[in-house]
């Protein structure tokens, strides 16, 4: 992975300050995998995203990840650390964009959905109808081909479980005992929010470095980006013992 200079973190972090949280998601994306055309990622499976962005997580942050949930039963927040890179080991992206399936007659291949799916299949009246039909390649009984709403109900729900089975990826969730009262919550994982936060709170320390050492010194924001973060660190010391 290659993973940008500071300079062109805090370009994605200004440009997602004007976006939404699925605009903010794949700026992410672009940063994690700028070796892959940017008009291809919103189609990938999400579960190919939700893994880069761990990914860029980890370069850029390290493993700790600080996980805040409250618990469902008793109300109690619970603080926790997550390992970062334990938790990158099972949330891998799938291997194979297509789920093919052989059930009760029927022959299916569904491509799995990416995040354009998802933002087109929410604003649609019925989402799970949508985003059958926006990802069925094929669909046929005994070698007749049928359309997405000619699926029997117990079809849709063994497709459902294939692609949950083929791209487990795209739903991160934690399962944390509460310390209080003992019961269990389930949480999403949300890592492009998770991330974005961190980015938000670094580049927003960073430009306060860049004001101080610019004031105290009169040095430009690119001569002040080109230091090391040691450097940066040391010469803010100086300017507060001044």
């Amino acid at each position: 992975m290659g993973i940008t200079g500071t300079a062109g973190l805090l370009d994605t972090w200004e440009a997602g300050l004007a976006e939404a949280p699925a605009g903010r998601a794949l700026l992410l994306h672009r940063t994690a995998r700028p070796d892959v055309d940017a008009r291809t990622l919103p189609a990938l499976p999400v579960g190919r995203r939700e893994a880069d962005l761990l990914a860029l997580r980890r370069a850029l942050f390290g493993e700790r990840m600080q996980v805040r949930l409250e618990c469902l039963a008793c109300g109690q927040d619970m603080e926790f650390d997550l390992d970062a890179g334990e938790f990158a080991r099972s949330a891998t992206g799938p291997r194979e964009p297509v789920v093919r399936l052989t059930e009760d007659g029927w022959e299916i291949e569904f491509r799995l959905p990416g995040p354009a799916d998802l933002t087109a299949a929410a604003r649609a009246a019925d989402p799970r109808a949508a985003l059958l039909a926006r990802c069925l390649l094929s669909a046929a009984r005994d070698g007749t081909p049928a359309s997405a709403d000619a699926l029997p109900a117990p079809v849709q729900r063994r497709l459902a479980e294939a692609v949950e089975a083929a791209d487990p990826a795209a739903d991160l969730t934690l399962d944390v005992g509460c310390p209080e009262c003992g019961a269990g919550t389930r949480a999403e994982l949300d890592i492009a929010s998770y991330l974005w936060t961190e980015l938000d709170s670094w580049a927003r320390e960073l430009l306060l470095d860049v004001h101080l050492l610019a004031t105290a010194y009169g040095w430009s924001e690119p001569e002040i980006l080109a230091l090391s973060p040691l450097r940066r660190r040391y010469y803010l010391e100086l300017c507060a013992d001044v």
